[in-house]
């Protein structure tokens, strides 16, 4: 059974029998790669985290919330 041998590129970040180490200048990418993800995030970034997590909390639960708002619309009927 033959196996096929890719001849695409090799893998760009093999280390060649050496030691598997960062270079600097990839750090200070990475660092500037950082620093324009930091920067992109405005005031209201934290606000906007919240509500996608509770949009996610709820629209996985749909059903579930439903049921939960009826039950609380019901019971706020029967006590007036």
């Amino acid at each position: 059974m033959d196996i096929p041998v890719n001849a695409g590129r090799s893998w760009s970040t093999s280390s060649y029998g050496t030691a598997a180490d960062t270079s600097p200048m990839e750090l200070s990418v990475l660092a500037e790669h950082l620093d324009v993800c930091k920067d992109s995030r405005g005031r209201l970034f934290l606000v906007q985290s919240v509500a996608e997590t509770i949009n996610g909390f709820l629209s996985a639960r749909f059903v579930t919330t439903l049921a939960a708002f009826a039950l609380l619309i019901a019971a706020g009927l029967l006590l007036l």
